[in-house]
């Protein structure tokens, strides 16, 4: 059985040239997600736009009337939509009649025969003006946004059993390719539909890899360094990326440059594939002790210190019951078996809850500024503080503690949103932002925690199968907020009634912190799925290993 894999590598240190090596390196590959994540909201916003007028016989009257005017509350627009019947403007045109000459209201409308102009004020091109994504046209739009969160959803759930099956490193790499080589075949899209089918296969391996490099991270590093790592280092990968994506956005304004740049990062990558070695954790729990030993060794050269003659003296390459239990359960059997259930069913609460609000906090900042450039780099900004303090609390506070305060902080300003007057904009928006800071936090905790929480067989599987969970929370998002027609504040309400209940259910999760990752199913199990947080327990400051007899 294997059993205290920290203590048996404790000699190697926790932040040794190896460790920051593999810290570095690991939060790199995540900076490509930053950036893809949320391209769509640039290459697929909407640009002003009207009906293009094809080159006939007008008058330079007639062609600055033949848009009709909208009729409504305030500024007056022209039709995006629609324009008056083009046979019957040539016609009066040629009568020497002028717009002023005709009663405009009774003349017929067509929609735009002759296709579209879009205004290059903001963008040069987009997908929706390559493709006509307006008007009748225009549900397509939000259904590439869909398609592509449904792609980060399977590629979330198959990811992770793949990668406790295969490996961390080869899923990890795999992913990364995926990605990429998918981001610049969009470029070659000749259609919508070609283009959706392209983005589904790059959501696939969009958040795939970040999980991979998570668990692969949280495996590898030990004591402080693990926390900084699952909580800041990959976190602040994804920010630099985030905040990269206006800043490059800007520069290029084409929706095909902008895909080519964010091509680039991930072509980085590749050669890392040489210096970040697999889970030695993983390893032993596949029996292949040698190889883990050979890993650790190297390390101890990094590192400049000696290695025991004998590493992991308390594994056996014969196939242990712990690999037969690995071979036997499957992402199901985190809700199907009770060892998992309890807990998964309360952590995949909390996931849905986590990144629906997130990324409907994220894509409603777009409404932040006119300018989008500048309003979603407002949205990642905020990111960087509420990383600092995901960090400082997993270091110095109870897991449960730190998801259950950061839960409520984030939920309360939802809540005042409300009472805040129509006159008082920034005060609403400050509100929003305060919510998004402490909502980030909790998200970039989450998955830390629920590495934590699985034994080494299961862990990628099921951190992928809650981040699977989690993007269905995102997949409602652009459906949740259409409830602002029925009630602008409903959004804000609903998600911060679901945030509240998810700070409850955090109280009943197993405590981590200070205790070494559970190695087996055995270990997860003797553990208490449900812990009353009135029942005070004894909290481990050490990386010793724990009695596992005990409740954690």
């Amino acid at each position: 059985m294997m059993k205290d894999y920290d203590e048996s590598i404790r000699f190697l240190g926790q932040w040794g040239r190896f460790q920051r090596v593999i810290f570095f390196l690991l939060c790199t590959t995540t900076i490509p997600n930053g950036f893809g994540t949320f391209t769509l909201v640039f290459l697929a916003d909407t640009p002003e736009h009207r009906c293009r007028i094809p080159e006939v016989n007008l008058t330079d009257e007639w062609r600055g009337a033949i848009i009709p005017e909208l009729v409504g509350e305030g500024t007056p627009k022209r039709s995006s939509c629609s324009r008056y019947r083009l046979d019957v403007v040539r016609n009066l045109s040629a009568q020497g009649l002028g717009p002023g000459d005709v009663n405009l209201t009774s003349l017929e409308q067509e929609r735009c025969k002759d296709g579209f102009f879009y205004s290059t004020d903001i963008y040069t091109s987009t997908i929706v003006s390559e493709f006509d994504l307006v008007c009748e046209n225009k549900w397509k739009q939000p259904l590439t946004n869909t398609l592509f969160l449904l792609g980060i959803l399977v590629g979330s759930f198959f990811s992770g059993q793949l990668s406790d099956r295969f490996g961390r490193k080869p899923v990890l790499f795999a992913t990364v390719a995926l990605q990429t080589i998918s981001t610049f075949l969009k470029i070659f899209s000749v259609s919508w539909a070609m283009f959706t089918v392209v983005l589904f296969i790059n959501g696939l391996g969009q958040m795939s890899n970040y999980v991979s490099a998570l668990v692969l991270g949280s495996e590898i590093l030990t004591g402080n360094v693990r926390i900084l790592y699952s909580s800041l280092g990959t976190c602040f990968g994804f920010a630099l990326g985030y905040i990269l994506l206006p800043l490059v956005a800007y520069f290029t304004r084409s929706w095909k440059s902008l895909l080519i740049a964010l091509t680039i990062p991930g072509l980085f990558s590749f050669p890392l594939w040489w210096f970040i070695p697999e889970s030695p954790r993983y390893l032993l729990s596949r029996g292949k002790v040698e190889e883990a030993e050979a890993i650790v060794r190297k390390a101890a050269r990094w590192n400049n210190v000696s290695a025991p003659g004998v590493i992991f003296t308390d594994y056996t390459v014969s196939q242990t019951k712990e690999a037969q239990l690995q071979e036997q359960f499957r992402a199901v059997d985190l809700l199907r078996h009770r060892a998992f259930r309890l807990t998964s069913s309360l952590l995949f609460l909390v996931a849905f809850t986590l990144i629906a609000s997130y990324y409907g906090l994220c894509f409603n900042t777009a409404n932040l500024h006119a300018d989008p450039y500048i309003s979603c780099l407002i949205s990642a900004v905020v990111e960087i503080p509420a990383y600092i303090m995901a960090w400082l609390g997993m270091l110095y506070l109870p897991r449960r503690l730190s998801m259950f305060g950061s839960l409520v902080l984030g939920a309360l300003p939802l809540f005042f949103i409300q009472l805040v007057p129509e006159e008082w904009p920034a005060v609403a928006i400050t509100l929003e932002m305060v919510g998004k800071l402490f909502i980030t936090a909790s998200s970039c905790m989450l998955f830390a925690y629920s590495a934590e929480l699985y034994p080494t067989s299961l862990r990628n599987t099921a951190t992928g199968a809650c981040n699977s969970v989690a993007r269905v929370g995102s997949c409602i998002t652009p459906f949740l907020f259409e409830l602002r027609h029925v009630d602008k504040f409903l959004p804000y309400i609903i998600l911060g009634t679901l945030s509240m209940v998810s700070a409850a259910a955090t109280l009943f999760l197993p405590e981590t912190y200070g205790r070494p990752l559970p190695d087996t199913v055995e270990q997860m199990a003797r553990r208490k799925s449900i812990n009353f947080p009135c029942r005070r327990t004894k909290t481990h400051r050490s990386h010793a290993p724990p009695n596992w007899t005990t409740a954690a």
